[in-house]
């Protein structure tokens, strides 16, 4: 895998996982189930991660060895990671904008 494919993954898959997350939660929260966000994060961020990058082998030809296979794995965690990283963010964004208004 490539740099610049890692990245474009990453960002994409990232920002995937960040839009399922909340459409997840907004239906545990419709149903009024008590749920873990990080838990939701990485679930869903193993499976996009694993899932969007193994779709992206198959789409770019990328055969799938040992290696790759690892590649794979440490894409999810760099997803989720990442998807991590910028929920807090937003969510932290989101409670400062509260406070000024």
């Amino acid at each position: 895998m490539t740099l610049a494919i890692f990245m474009v993954l990453l960002m994409v898959l990232a920002a995937a996982v960040s839009l399922i997350t909340e459409a997840v939660k907004k239906c545990l929260d419709n149903s009024g189930a008590k749920y873990s966000a990080n838990v939701i994060v990485l679930i869903v961020a193993i499976i996009v991660g694993v899932g969007g990058t193994a779709v992206a082998y198959l789409f770019l030809g990328i055969p799938f060895t040992l290696t790759n296979i690892v590649c794979i794995v440490l894409m999810a965690i760099a997803v989720w990671v990442g998807a991590m990283v910028g929920y807090d963010k937003v969510i932290q964004m989101i409670e400062q904008i509260k406070v000024l208004k």
